[in-house]
């Protein structure tokens, strides 16, 4: 038996959680209806396009990236490389059909990405009516784009997400472990205005760009996605989530590499989007010490405690599989890879939830980041 003490601190720790963990369903089901339907669409109305990527050194499969961003299926689009400077671009990636545009940025205020962004956005054509902005280390799908348009001609909608899905092959512990981790932000998307877009698949309608004053939002801005997050819902926007434009990652990463990466995204989630971040970390802290307080009380032959460690886990395994399987049927061409390692996004979410720990709490104490080679200072209000 356990002691009165011990069992109140128990389920002090493990009633949240296994709250926290039935939750966590809501709205499962609505979600997958909606990626079906989304799916299914055929939007007519395609206006030209220009799809921007900012290029700062080499990624894996940089070529084949940029090369499946000038194949795209769709009518009338330009696309746009963008750079601080020629060097930034490896040789030999560019495909034929794009058009370089070098920032030369000198606002110190501004993350380097964002001052390429801003020079390709003047750059684009005149006649553009979207603008779709990928990242260098994604391998987007040949509808990529068409899904991205659609859901922009419809009201209330400011702009449009995808996000992107790690598919390391061969694969390897700390490629599938990132992938497990990320896929739990890609669960969070879905019908209605969701609360980001993610700067690898995102579009907006270049009317709307400078009416809610993107560029604006962008000046002193550490992060690209998430200020124009912020000046899309400041004008009463929504911002629409577009399965279809599931991005393919298939790079690898090591054990160093993968937590200096989560520890930045964590950081600037703080900083941008502190409604996520807190949640984020409150929740973590019990379904972690609902977990480890449940094995403790396990070993100690509670066999109640048996039981609530299932109930725990359960249906975070059981979302995890549902992601791979929503993210299988928006990327169909690589239905083999998920044959064969979908079931690492079930098995693995317990040790997940326990990185996803790790990154939020050593991201509390971030006061600056490093990405791409520069150092930025975190500053309240999202500015470098």
């Amino acid at each position: 038996m356990i002691a009165l003490p011990l069992a109140i601190l128990y389920w002090f720790l493990a009633g949240p959680a296994l709250l926290l963990a039935a939750l966590s369903l809501r709205g499962e089901r609505k979600r997958a209806h909606y990626v079906a339907r989304r799916l299914a669409e055929r939007p007519e109305d395609l206006p030209p396009a220009t799809v921007i990527v900012p290029v700062k050194g080499y990624d894996e499969g940089l070529r084949e990236n940029l090369g499946a961003l000038a194949a795209l299926d769709y009518p009338d689009f330009e696309l746009i490389v963008t750079a601080h400077s020629a060097g930034d671009i490896p040789p030999g990636v560019l495909p034929a059909r794009a058009k370089v545009v070098l920032a030369h940025g000198t606002d110190s205020a501004s993350c380097e990405k964002v001052q390429n962004l801003l020079a390709a956005v003047r750059a684009a054509r005149k006649r553009t009516s979207v603008l779709a902005f990928a990242d260098s280390d994604g391998r987007v799908t040949s509808g990529w784009l068409r899904a991205l348009v659609a859901p922009l001609s419809e009201p209330g909608v400011g702009a449009s997400t995808g996000y992107r899905w790690f598919l390391p092959d061969p694969p390897d512990f700390w490629s599938l472990m990132r992938g497990v981790w990320d896929a739990v932000a890609a669960g969070t998307l879905g019908a209605g205005d969701n609360r980001f877009a993610w700067g690898g698949a995102m579009a907006i309608r270049k009317e709307v760009f400078f009416e809610v004053r993107v560029p604006e939002f962008w000046q002193g801005a550490l992060s690209d996605d998430y200020a124009l997050s912020q000046a899309v819902h400041a004008a009463g926007l929504g911002i629409a989530y577009a399965p279809g434009a599931l991005t393919p990652c298939g790079d690898h990463i090591t054990a160093g590499r993968f937590f200096g990466w989560i520890y930045r995204q964590m950081a600037i989630t703080r900083i941008y989007a502190p409604r996520l971040w807190w949640p984020g970390l409150i929740a973590h802290i019990f379904y972690c010490g609902g977990m480890a307080a449940s094995v403790i009380a396990s070993i100690r032959g509670n066999r109640l405690a048996e039981w609530a460690l299932i109930a725990q886990v359960s249906p975070g395994m059981l979302k995890g599989l549902n992601r791979a399987t929503l993210a299988k049927a928006s990327l169909p061409e690589h239905e083999a890879w998920f044959k064969r390692h979908a079931w690492v996004h079930a098995i693995w979410v317990p040790l997940g939830t326990w990185v996803w720990l790790i990154a939020l709490v050593s991201s509390a104490f971030a006061r600056s980041i490093e990405w791409r080679g520069r150092r930025y200072a975190l500053k309240r209000g999202g500015k470098s």
